[in-house]
């Protein structure tokens, strides 16, 4: 390879070189400046503390009602899916109503 060869191909990716040097920059300059993890965790821990509390929370009160439910014999909500789900034979034979 000439040195010709060489200065064509680095012209060719130049704009990937540009990139990469941009894209290097910009992540070393955010991880001098950015706050250590410690630091964060610090700051949000009430946060954290909250949500784990949550969701323990919902996890324990799911498991009850599933077994309340399981005490009635029916799963929740049945009854009112029937009810809801349940066609009417009246209505079935009428012909829609047109408003013209």
């Amino acid at each position: 390879m000439t040195p010709m060869d060489i200065q064509q191909k680095l012209n060719q990716y130049r704009y990937h070189f540009i990139v990469t040097i941009l894209v290097s920059s910009i992540v070393a300059v955010l991880s001098y400046a950015a706050p250590s993890l410690l630091t964060v965790l610090a700051y949000f821990w009430p946060l954290f503390a909250s949500t784990t509390v949550l969701l323990l929370v919902i996890v324990v009160f799911g498991g009850a009602s599933q077994l309340t439910t399981e005490d009635h014999g029916e799963k929740a909500g049945e009854g009112l899916l029937d009810y809801v789900a349940a066609a009417r034979p009246e209505h079935m034979d009428e012909e829609p109503r047109r408003f013209d």
